[in-house]
């Protein structure tokens, strides 16, 4: 008997199910609004040097503000006051003919910066002043971000598949939720780097444990609709971070407002059932009775009774008393294959998303709408994929997304700049193409991996993942070097990792596997 014999007696997509589905889109709404946290808080506004250590009380103070900034700051070629130099005494020749301003001696700013508020009232960059010299240190925070993110995903992998999904999604939720809050009162950037890492590692369990929960407790026919249900609330909460920081345009409050949903996500846990495959696979029949008889009752299927005998002989349970590790992962031959054919598709599919997302320029539009209208491009491509996954498969949309977004990639490099329009529109599907593989690899990658592991092979994957994101801007670097460059390694690296997945097995319509010897020694069923 498999556990999906279960779920056809007590309804593998009924009440149940949908409100398991519901209690989890709060806290996944939260986690673009802090992935892409920092395109707001780490916003650099136009800045100048503070001019005050000047005023010697004479001429300088009767001039107007426009005139100061002449006489004090040397001008760019773009006709804006540099950001970091400044003139050691006024220039007051520079009213006359201030062209030949960049000849003069300058000196770094003396008194600090002055900003310009009028899109936001703080950020990290006005808080400790990272400008300048310091800019890269602006710029680092999502890297420290990320990082926090990539150290969870291999702990929270390994301990959801030990101790069970449900009890470390709740320490994830509490992780994040306490350590969200304190790095908005951070005093320092020291510790509002270490909080913003800390936060990250708890944000990693609620991306990876909710999306797995979800999934080990639907039938076979509507794991896709799970999964892009998801996928969309990603969607929403990218959306919605637009909103928030256009409302809230101090760095402190938005980070607040960011992290009070997981308030209403700790307070609905309680709500939310165990997976009873992973209880069923480390010997815990009599709750895993538990859950599916709740769940039965909830569908309305009262005639749905398992015994505990019955539920101790389902051909899921392994070795009760082993427990699993990454090791695990590449121990045997077919498992080894598996894992490095998903970490090259997992690369593939972060480092193309984040370096296509990180180069498409703007629509000249401010940065409240041109990230909502990126956010919002990302919906009609995750209903195409949802159609295309259950017609024409996982390992083909799979492919087919990645190649195509290095397709895209390729158009672009051979248009003419001048035919902006013609680019942004390939820029634009390019995108789409790069997200909708970004929604088919979390359901696929949870459909390849048994239920014994598959935890810990999420976690690993969001590891390579991350590990594609902190690579991203770094290709983009090479920009430098020769300005085709980075987009020809973007391709040539979708493409190529695009053409992996056609190494792997189909899962349309496939069971679940449940140990390690149905990925060794699978049954001719499937």
């Amino acid at each position: 008997m498999k556990f999906e014999n279960i779920l056809e007696e007590i309804d593998g997509f009924g009440p149940f199910q949908f409100a398991m589905v519901v209690l989890l889109i709060v806290p996944r709404l939260v986690l673009p609004c802090h992935f892409l946290l920092n395109n707001f808080i780490a916003e650099l506004p136009p800045h100048h040097c503070n001019i005050s250590s000047l005023d010697d009380g004479g001429l300088f103070r009767n001039l107007t503000r426009e005139q100061r900034l002449i006489v004090s700051i040397p001008v760019r070629e773009d006709g804006e006051p540099e950001s970091c130099k400044m003139f050691a005494e006024p220039h007051f020749q520079l009213l006359a003919n201030s062209s030949n301003s960049t000849e003069l001696p300058t000196v770094p700013c003396q008194s600090g910066w002055v900003y310009d508020n009028s899109a936001f009232t703080s950020t990290l960059a006005t808080q400790w002043d990272l400008v300048c010299d310091k800019k890269s240190l602006n710029k680092m925070m999502s890297t420290i971000f990320f990082l926090g993110l990539m150290f969870g995903s291999v702990v929270t992998g390994y301990l959801s598949d030990k101790y069970g999904r449900k009890s470390i999604l709740l320490a994830s939720y509490i992780t994040a939720t306490v350590f969200g809050f304190a790095s908005a009162f951070a005093n320092s950037y020291i510790v509002f780097a270490v909080l913003r890492c800390l936060t990250g590692f708890g944000l990693t369990g609620i991306s990876v444990i909710s999306l797995v929960l979800c999934i080990e407790w639907v039938d076979i026919d509507h794991r896709s609709y799970i999964s892009v249900i998801s996928s969309l609330s990603w969607s929403l909460g990218n959306m919605l971070l637009a909103g928030f920081a256009f409302l809230v345009t101090d760095w402190q409050m938005l980070t607040v407002t960011v992290t009070a949903p997981l308030v209403f996500a700790i307070l609905t846990w309680w709500w939310l059932p165990e997976s009873a495959r992973w209880l069923l696979a480390n010997g815990k029949a009599k709750r895993a009775q538990f859950y599916i008889s709740k769940c039965a009752k909830v569908n309305k299927r009262q005639s749905a009774k398992f015994k505990l005998e019955t539920l101790s002989d389902i051909e899921i349970l392994d070795k009760q008393d082993k427990s699993y590790t990454y090791l695990d992962l590449i121990k045997t031959p077919k498992m080894r294959k598996l894992t490095l054919l998903t970490g090259i598709v997992w690369y593939g599919v972060a480092s193309t998303y984040y370096g296509i997302s990180l180069n498409i320029t703007g629509f000249g539009l401010n940065i409240y709408l041109t990230h909502f209208i990126f956010a919002a491009i990302e919906v009609p491509a995750k209903l195409v994929i949802f159609c295309c996954i259950n017609v024409l498969g996982r390992r083909t949309c799979q492919a087919g997304t990645l190649i195509l977004t290095g397709i895209c990639l390729a158009i672009n490099m051979v248009i003419p700049k001048g035919l902006w329009y013609i680019r942004a529109v390939v820029a634009i599907l390019g995108k789409g193409f790069s997200e909708a593989s970004f929604t088919v690899v979390f359901l696929y990658t949870t459909e390849l991996y048994p239920t014994v592991i598959r935890q810990n092979a999420m976690g690993y994957s969001s590891v390579v993942a991350r590990l594609g994101v902190t690579v991203a801007p770094l290709i983009l670097l090479l920009e430098d070097v020769w300005t085709p460059l980075p987009q020809i390694i973007i391709c040539a690296g979708a493409i190529l990792c695009g053409l992996s997945p056609l190494l792997l097995p189909e899962t349309l319509n496939a069971r679940l596997p449940e140990t390690i010897d149905d990925i060794e020694q699978p049954s001719p069923k499937g």
